[in-house]
């Protein structure tokens, strides 16, 4: 909810929200920004990550007399959900919570919103009773709901489609609806990546969901080359050609939601395999706030990313969400004063507002010459997809100390070894020590599944692990477990979180760099500066009922305590 800086001064003098500093600080941009219409003091001290969002709901919700709700462990009936349509529910913000006879219960990202109030009014005859709620925290909710609701539409479908019998591949209406059956399914079961697998006689169809590939269906042999040939025809691809590989891209929109796929296919022994990569802006439009980072973490994240100049890098390996954190914090300094460029391998997500490069090995343009190219157009905060090699890392800290903001991925196991690998790569210990800002070193675990999860037994000797410092003061002798239900697919998880740690560059820390310590020497110097750990955060949120202890074990490595 958006609120007047009168009021949010009014309601800081109350309740000290921010700091004097702080407010004085964001008073201070905001007279100095050069947009046509200022930014409110709101959004200044929140990207800054001056001011906690939820804190600020809360306050603001006590002022108007309406109840504050977390949504992350709501569990309202669907059928109530769906009594406000979908397309009102993503505009203003509402997630319908219960019915109270001829009452609606509704969390609302503006209770004062009387369009909303009066068109819920309208459609489903029930005075709305408003609770305030975050909107990315309402639109999470509301897409769990309405995704899963569709799913037994979309199954029966499919059935359909399976119970014609066999059909002649040269008929193209069955296999132009069982390609576009198997994208929808895709993307109601939140597929990441979507394989089409060739054997000796069938076409597998297997979704990657929350990182572990699932084998949907098997279509039959036969209808294989057909079902490549669409999709080839839909990337705009060479359909004759099945000796090479390929690579090409389509778009299609539902419900208002432009979603890109990115397409390769490559031969095999059976057929032509295919795997198309889904990408979905809504996850990256949440927001940093809604990516599981703590409120520690997102202050320290928020104030790194408003830094002048300097390296900002996040590390881990392929799948560990590096690109959508990277474009979660562009969106905060995508505020139209500043010049963003970004230089990808491939671009994945096309955003509003920024000037995004696409890489292109065969003619030359590399990341070193679009590195150098950006440099003479006055860029203000520049993206890097990935820091390869020495030249590439020498222009990026040129970049960082000629006064530019640098964001890059790098691929080390751990925020120290960052550090560390920029010196290996033959960069000067002193220059790295000076550009270098900040690393985040991130994995994704999945959640358990709020529908189905239950409190279960722990055995004594995994209990103690969660033990120690940053962890709990005693072992608990139970945990939360999805048990599984239609909801999560009788997985017991759905959706990801982010576990994390986080290397702020300090003076220690410089000094080591410039000694060209080694990793352990520098993670001893960040965790004695109060680095958790990344084990230990993915512990937290293991107590917590987020995640459960062998997920964060797949992912992060046991830490001492």
């Amino acid at each position: 909810m958006q609120i007047s800086d009168r009021n949010l001064e009014r309601l800081n003098a109350a309740h000290h929200l921010v700091t004097d500093e702080a407010l004085a600080e964001a008073k201070l941009q905001q007279e100095r920004s050069r947009l046509g219409v200022k930014p409110t003091l709101q959004n200044l001290l929140l990207n800054q990550g001056w001011l906690n969002e939820e804190s600020l709901l809360m306050v603001l919700a006590a002022d108007l007399g309406v109840p504050y709700i977390e949504l992350e462990n709501a569990s309202p009936e669907p059928a109530t959900v769906l009594l406000v349509p979908e397309e009102l529910a993503l505009d203003r913000g509402v997630l319908a919570l219960e019915q109270r006879g001829s009452q609606l219960v509704c969390a609302m990202q503006d209770p004062n919103d009387v369009v909303a109030l009066d068109q819920i009014l309208r459609r489903t005859k029930l005075t709305v009773l408003p609770q305030m709620a975050t909107r990315g925290g309402i639109l999470k909710k509301l897409a769990e709901y309405h995704d899963h609701y569709k799913v037994a539409i979309v199954e029966n479908l499919m059935k359909t489609v399976r119970d014609q019998g066999k059909e002649s591949i040269t008929d193209q209406a069955p296999i132009v609806k069982a390609v576009n059956l198997i994208i929808i399914g895709a993307l109601l079961k939140r597929a990441s990546d979507i394989h089409l697998v060739p054997d000796k006689t069938h076409l597998k169809v297997k979704y990657r969901v929350d990182g572990i590939l699932q084998e949907e269906q098997a279509l039959g042999g036969g209808d294989a080359p057909a079902v490549v040939s669409r999709i080839k025809i839909m990337s705009k691809l060479d359909i004759s050609e099945r000796r090479m590989p390929q690579d090409g891209t389509f778009q299609i929109k539902l419900e208002g939601r432009e979603i890109d796929f990115r397409v390769a296919t490559t031969p095999t022994i059976f057929g032509e395999k295919v795997v198309m990569r889904v990408l979905d802006k809504s996850g990256i439009m949440l927001g940093l706030d809604h990516l599981g980072f703590d409120d520690s973490q997102l202050r320290a994240i928020k104030q790194q990313i408003h830094r002048p100049h300097g390296i900002f890098l996040i590390v881990g390996p392929t799948g560990s969400g590096k690109t959508t954190t990277l474009y979660a914090a562009l969106n905060i300094l995508n505020s139209g004063d500043k010049n963003i460029t970004t230089v990808e391998d491939p671009v994945e997500y096309k955003i509003e507002g920024l000037t995004q490069i696409q890489v292109n090995a065969d003619i030359g343009l590399d990341f070193a010459a679009a590195l150098r190219s950006i440099l003479r157009q006055d860029p203000d905060v520049i993206l890097l997809g990935e820091i390869r090699d020495l030249e590439t890392t020498q222009i990026a800290i040129r970049a960082a100390l000629t006064g530019h903001l640098v964001f890059a991925t790098l691929h080390t196991n751990d925020a120290a070894s960052a550090v560390a690998r920029l010196v290996e790569m033959g960069a000067e210990p002193y220059l790295v020590s000076s550009a270098l800002r900040c690393v985040v070193s991130q994995r994704l675990v999945r959640n358990v599944c709020q529908r189905c999860r239950a409190e279960v037994p722990v055995a004594p000797e995994l209990a103690k692990r969660l033990t120690g410092p940053w962890g709990a003061a005693e072992a608990p002798t139970h945990l939360w477990r999805g048990k599984g239900c239609r909801y999560c697919f009788n997985t017991g998880y759905r959706g990801r979180s982010v576990i994390s740690e986080i290397l702020v560059v300090d003076e220690a820390i410089r000094a080591k760099v410039a000694e060209r310590a080694n990793s352990d020497v520098i993670e001893a110097v960040a965790v004695a500066a109060g680095m958790r750990p990344m084990f230990w955060d993915g512990a937290a949120k293991v107590l917590r009922g987020v995640t459960t202890l062998e997920e964060v074990l797949e992912v992060a490595e046991e830490a001492e305590s």
